[in-house]
């Protein structure tokens, strides 16, 4: 039993040794292999306890401050890194070892290191650079050599990028210092998509234009300012080249909100007979007579005696073309309707039809309420309106095929003075508060109708007692085109 315990101390005497002898010196300080395994552990609770402590500053304090995201995640990095090197620092300098002994040292390491991992040190000076400079965050959309993806997270060595298919991809920070990134999401996310689109010669390019505008207007992700354009790209070899350009914010579901425009798109062609053609080649036949000759010649031996059976053949009469009805007549057919545009051509109806758009509202629909925020323009196409004051109880005025309404609110800047219903089926042309201007410059008549308009209507409120607006020395009408000429510019 004795031995046991003898060969026991032994052995921890041995471990002792091991642990406490010196196995290299730094500076004046002998450091053992018991020393160098607590340098180690420390190093990594100092590592643990920065990660930690960057996080909870993040989550804690940077979310209270009310920063972006990816503000945020450079700071919180920034923040882990000084604390690990500050910690580093003191567990050395308890350790005992001098700091400026290692200067020396530290200088061959870095001569070792920039030789033997260039790689790895140029990831480490991209990965400040990305963090300090900020031409990425996390959160951006970007495009970095065909790898299109949300950046999730920006380290020293590499940056994690998110796809849209769901895959993490860790990207080298090298690749995002020397090569050219698209950044869709910096500073503002809102950008524009091209929608390219071909349709067969002899299409009216005016009823291609109100089609593809119908169209984006129907997609919920396609802004409303800048409101959507066509434009007409060229003549190809068997189609005319048209391009729909659309804006949005979330570059993220461009590829969504493409497949859902061609949907549509493909809709509305469908709807309004607009061909979608195939590549088409002209063939050119030489001696074509003597092959008709030779054709009806075969055709004549065919039939006995060279006689064709008339009886045989039936005549189909022309089918009765039936008047359409004004919810199928196309948007030009129903400007030109109007007092304002009857004279316009072609060309300015395209251009009119991208300010505004028409809207199908069946009998007994609001078309706007009182005390609303106005923020479009509407002109009657087909049917006709009524407007009454809900609050005061009190018919206003029944509008008809060519008159407007929603002026008041948009040039004075107040709420909506009166409801506005349907009295039967109606097709109104909407202008939004951004494209009126656009508007009012190209038609001048109208601009000078609604300044008349709007300070008969504003009297007859005043009448009314719907409006109490203080009456100023100069005239209504004045006033009113004074107004439209600060706003507008006309």
């Amino acid at each position: 039993m004795d031995w046991i315990v003898k060969e026991t101390g032994e052995i921890f005497a041995g471990l002792s040794q091991l642990f406490t002898t010196p196995v290299f010196e730094i500076g004046n300080t002998r450091l053992s292999l018991g020393s160098i395994v607590q340098l180690i552990l420390l190093a990594i609770a100092v590592f643990i306890a920065s990660r930690a402590t960057s996080e909870w500053i993040k989550r804690k304090i940077l979310v209270r401050v009310k920063l972006d995201r990816g503000t945020r995640e450079a700071i919180a990095a920034v923040i882990g890194y000084l604390l690990a090197g500050f910690g580093f620092m003191i567990v050395l300098q308890t350790a005992g070892i001098n700091l400026s002994s290692l200067t020396i040292f530290a200088g061959v390491i870095g001569i070792g290191l920039g030789f033997g991992l260039q790689n790895l040190s140029s990831n480490f000076i991209s990965g400040l650079t990305l963090l300090f400079e900020q031409p990425i965050r996390a959160g951006d959309f970007i495009e970095v050599d065909g790898l299109l993806g949300t950046v999730e997270n920006i380290s020293i060595r590499s940056t994690i990028v998110r796809t849209l298919d769901g895959v993490f991809v860790i990207v080298p920070n090298v690749r995002f210092v020397e090569n050219h990134i698209i950044n869709w999401t910096y500073k503002d996310p809102k950008c524009r998509i091209h929608i390219p689109i071909g349709v067969a010669y002899g299409s009216e390019p005016i009823l291609v234009t109100e089609a593809l505008l119908a169209a984006a207007r129907m997609e919920p992700g396609v802004l409303s300012s800048p409101a959507p354009k066509v434009w007409f790209k060229n003549f190809g070899e068997s189609s005319l080249n048209f391009e729909l350009l659309v804006w949005i914010d979330r570059p993220q579901g461009s590829d969504p909100i493409k497949s859902s425009l061609n949907f549509a798109i493909e809709n509305e062609f469908r709807d309004r007979g607009i061909e979608i053609p195939f590549p088409q080649r002209d063939i050119h036949i030489r001696n074509l007579e003597e092959i008709t000759h030779r054709f009806h010649k075969t055709s004549a031996t065919d039939v006995p005696n060279g006689k064709v059976n008339s009886h045989n053949s039936t005549i189909t009469p022309n089918p009765k073309v039936l008047p359409k009805s004004p919810d199928n007549w196309t948007l030009r057919d129903l400007l030109r309707r109007v007092t304002f545009f009857e004279s316009c051509t072609d060309l300015e109806l395209r251009q009119l039809i991208e300010y505004g758009y028409r809207q199908l509202y069946p009998n007994g629909q609001a078309v706007c309420q009182e005390n609303d925020p106005g923020d479009s323009f509407y002109i009657i196409l087909t049917g006709s309106v009524e407007v009454f004051s809900q609050k005061a109880e009190k018919y206003i005025a029944t509008l008809h095929k060519g008159e407007f309404f929603g002026e008041i609110s948009l040039l004075l800047g107040t709420p909506r003075s009166a409801t506005v219903r349907t009295l039967e089926d109606s097709i109104l042309f909407v202008v939004d508060r951004n494209d009126l201007q656009k508007l009012l410059v190209t038609h001048q008549e109208l601009a000078d109708q609604i300044a008349q308009k709007l300070s008969e209507r504003q009297q007859a409120l005043r009448d009314l007692g719907i409006l109490t607006e203080e009456v100023s020395e100069q005239t209504p009408l004045i006033r009113i085109r004074q107004r439209i000429q600060s706003l507008f510019g006309i």
